[in-house]
């Protein structure tokens, strides 16, 4: 009996950017998430470049269409990479997403696009128990060292020790 091969999908390779968007009130830590209520998930505001795009104009760009925030980079929190399957076009896809860290100066969470239903601040504790995807849960743990870091620089240590 002949065996039969099944047909090797095609590799795709994709690129992303996007951005942990946080700010600081009242010595609390928070961040933005965008959410979808069906199926229920969290995640952090990221896409694919336009043609002639830098990876930081992407992630600007994203960013504030997703949140609806005006926002401004203030470091690399590097990058994620994942495999997915798209069964249309028997395509398996390997994604690189460059993530930074970022502070909102001006817009509205309001004026988020279309893409998800809700965009919201959430306590940084908070958001890494919601993130649905452990791979930016990973990015969200990178970015309150950095931002921790930061408040301990400009306010020195708030626990008292």
């Amino acid at each position: 009996m002949a065996r039969e091969h099944a047909k090797k999908p095609n590799v795709k390779r994709l690129f992303s950017a996007g951005g942990v968007v946080y700010c600081v009130r009242e010595g609390l830590m928070e961040i933005i998430l965008c959410g979808m209520s069906e199926p229920i998930l969290w995640c952090l505001p990221k896409g694919t470049p336009e043609k002639g795009e830098t990876v930081q104009q992407t992630a600007l760009r994203e960013v504030r269409e997703e949140t609806g925030l005006e926002v401004e980079i203030e470091s690399p929190l590097g990058n994620i990479d994942y495999w997915f399957d798209s069964p249309e076009d028997n395509t398996k896809c390997y994604k690189t997403v460059t993530f930074y860290l970022m502070a909102p100066n001006g817009g509205d969470i309001l004026q988020h696009d279309f893409e998800f239903d809700i965009v919201q601040w959430f306590d940084i504790d908070k958001a890494l128990t919601l993130a649905s995807y452990s791979n930016e849960v990973d990015v969200l743990i990178r970015a309150r060292k950095l931002i921790s870091e930061r408040m301990d620089q400009r306010f020195g240590h708030i626990d008292g020790s």
